[in-house]
């Protein structure tokens, strides 16, 4: 028998999918579409927006890690974890600029530094502008994930010259408390508000792979979807189980404890549909994708990554590999401007 014609989720012409009033039907249906469909409608909407063969090169470093105080289930330098890792100091300035002349050596178009902190103090603020403003003279763009920001703390990085600031949703609404109980949804929707009125840039996203359902990865796109602007960059995770840690210790030995390829590509789709100006960046997770599963990544509207050996206390898949994979897709480093920040201008 003949299948009758498949509906179109949501709107679908280039003008009107820039939105912030998805509906959680609308976002499911985008999931529930064929994948050949979605792939198609991702990569569609990517081509309206972005150079499709062009790839953001990002490096992440961590400036302090361990010991904080949060009880981010996934998370190694939880203070609630038993990993073994040992809380550190933050970083020196001269080490981290020089962290960030070897990854623009290597490539990168932007340097993140992240500090394993609930929220920092005032007093080491003046020390994160001066790494800032020091990554900024190198030509690389910024970012800093420090944990919860106040209004004042905001305005201080962006003073500074801070371009993108990084405060993840983690996952949907509903699932989140499984996840983290020690700072609430509100508290990061707050940060991010006060980094929206300080005029810096917002990198955003969460984690798949975590033990939750489809409805909750539909309410994790929706969420970011209709955040009151789309975030500039949005990460998409997958989980990465460590030992010690309270998801990867319930995760491991079970089929949960990785994400299905095909369902992690179809997250990376609907994000792309929702948020058509947004980079969608691969994140954790991708050290241990095929080549094949991130070409489909790309094709469904990825376009930013991580490079070098780490992402902050987890592996990463590594320049020469990135260089390999680039080649025998046709990939190059992005050359022209980040398609929401001009629109901003």
């Amino acid at each position: 028998m003949a299948a009758g014609p498949r509906p179109s989720p949501g709107r679908s012409s280039v003008a009107e999918e820039i939105r912030m009033d998805w509906t959680r039907e609308q976002v499911r249906a985008l999931f529930d579409l064929p994948f050949t469909d979605l792939l198609h409608r991702a990569q569609t909407v990517h081509r309206a927006h972005h150079a499709p063969d062009e790839i953001q090169l990002c490096t992440l470093l961590s400036i302090k890690t361990g010991g904080c105080p949060e009880d981010c289930g996934y998370c190694s330098q939880s203070a609630h974890a038993d990993t073994g890792l040992k809380a550190e100091k933050l970083m020196d300035v001269d080490s981290v600029l020089a962290a960030a002349a070897e990854a623009k050596a290597a490539g990168s178009q932007r340097f993140c530094m992240g500090a394993a902190w609930r929220s920092p103090k005032d007093r080491d603020i003046p020390k994160v502008a001066a790494m800032i403003q020091g990554v900024k003279a190198m030509g690389l763009e910024t970012c800093m994930t420090l944990g919860m920001l106040d209004a004042g703390q905001a305005r201080a990085l962006a003073d500074a010259g801070l371009d993108y600031y990084n405060h993840n949703l983690d996952s949907s609404p509903e699932y989140y408390d499984r996840v983290v109980t020690t700072r609430t949804y509100q508290e990061r929707l707050d940060t991010l508000a006060n980094v929206r009125d300080a005029g810096v840039s917002v990198c955003c996203g969460g984690i798949v792979g975590m033990g939750e359902t489809r409805e909750d990865r539909v309410g994790f796109v929706h969420a970011l979807a209709t955040l009151p602007r789309h975030p500039e960059s949005v990460t998409v995770n997958a989980l990465v189980p460590i030992a010690g840690t309270p998801l990867g210790d319930m995760l491991a030995g079970t089929p949960m404890a990785k994400i299905d390829d095909i369902e992690f590509v179809r997250v990376v789709a609907a994000a792309r549909i929702a948020m058509p100006l947004s980079m969608v960046r691969l994140s954790a997770g991708r050290e241990s994708m095929s080549e094949a599963t991130q070409a489909l990544c790309f094709l469904a509207g990825a376009n930013s990554i991580f490079t070098g050996d780490k992402l902050l206390t987890t592996g990463n898949a590594g320049d020469s590999a990135d260089a390999a994979l680039f080649a025998k897709l046709g990939l190059v480093p992005l050359a022209g401007e980040e398609p929401m920040r001009v629109a901003a201008e």
